[in-house]
């Protein structure tokens, strides 16, 4: 089996400039090689202007890079037309941010199974199940029916985790999931993660400031200036 059927992600010499073919053309990522394991947990790190929100909206396919290829589980990407890639994105990917994002006018169990919605239109008494069974996994069965201002900031971000997998997705993409969270709530969503890329074999890769984090990650991705400088097995 080869490392692009074996991986969840992997990265051939990817490339993206902006301003192509212009006089202020700027390349921001130059030639990334990666490759992200099927049960990987994995922290991508780097400052400011390293290029780490492009490289994630290349891995998410919410942007296509300017050269070389992405695999998506085995899949290449770069020739995909705009619905394959919906399709493609849709079914493998679920996405957390640092701003949750909730539809305020929403229950929490509507917000969960938004995804669901908008692919397929009124969900069915299995989906709605699947959607019940993960608010119980992140500790919110409970608040199914609560709106989204009567739950704490961890609380949303957990809906927002439900939400990101209810697709039941191979890859779990996270841009500071814990950045607006105090330190112990912060440590309760890390650790949701975990359990996340534990049981239900997703593996995750977390944008992070925090080296707190990235440490306790079993991988750090450590991306300067638009190239890896380094990418290391955490003890």
């Amino acid at each position: 089996m080869s490392d692009k059927t074996a991986s969840v992600l992997f990265l051939e010499a990817l490339r993206k400039s902006y301003n192509v073919n212009q006089a202020n053309e700027i390349e921001v990522l130059h030639g990334i090689d990666l490759s992200i394991g099927r049960s990987d947990f994995a922290a991508l790190v780097g400052p400011s202007g390293s290029g780490k929100s492009t490289l994630l909206n290349l891995l998410g396919l919410l942007d296509k890079p300017s050269s070389g290829e992405l695999y998506l589980l085995g899949q290449a990407t770069s020739r995909m037309d705009d619905k394959g890639l919906t399709a493609l994105r849709g079914n493998s990917i679920g996405f957390v941010f640092q701003f949750h994002h909730l539809i305020q006018a929403f229950t929490a169990i509507d917000n969960v199974l938004m995804p669901l919605m908008l692919a397929r239109g009124k969900p069915d008494r299995l989906a709605t199940q699947r959607a019940r069974d993960l608010l119980v996994a992140v500790g919110l069965e409970k608040f199914s029916n609560s709106k989204p201002n009567e739950l704490s900031g961890g609380q949303q971000q957990r809906v927002a985790i439900a939400r990101a997998l209810i697709n039941q997705p191979s890859l779990l993409l996270a841009d500071e999931p814990t950045g607006n969270l105090d330190t112990r709530t912060a440590a309760d969503v890390f650790e949701l993660f975990h359990k996340v890329n534990r049981e239900r074999g997703c593996a995750v890769l977390l944008v992070t400031h925090d080296p707190r984090l990235s440490a306790a990650c079993d991988r750090t991705i450590n991306l300067v200036d638009g190239s890896i400088q380094s990418d290391t097995l955490n003890n």
